[in-house]
């Protein structure tokens, strides 16, 4: 699981069948060195952005938990192509670099 912060959602015309109604967000993945700050404004990041599934109601600046790859379409019956999906809103994070 990696860490982002959500900077927007998305609307697709065409989605795959199954996916009709689907949310979707714009997620800024975190890096190590951001993780004090994702807990006030917004972190963007030279990473991509990514499009991620989300059946949790996430919203624009949330810090989320998502899953790439296998994982992410496992929930699904049958398999669909979702690269990301959300699996957590984070509330806080407690984090110390390590020495």
């Amino acid at each position: 699981m990696r860490l982002g912060t959500v900077i927007g959602r998305l609307t697709m015309s065409q989605v795959a069948p199954g996916m009709e109604g689907a949310r979707w967000l714009l997620v800024s993945p975190a890096t190590r060195k951001q993780m004090p700050s994702l807990d006030g404004d917004p972190v963007l990041t030279a990473q991509p952005s990514l499009v991620v599934y989300d059946d949790l109601g996430a919203g624009v600046g949330d810090v989320i938990g998502f899953v790439e790859g296998r994982e992410a379409a496992s929930p699904f019956v049958p398999p669909i192509p979702i690269d990301a999906i959300n699996a957590a809103i984070i509330d806080r994070i407690n984090f110390q670099p390590l020495s």
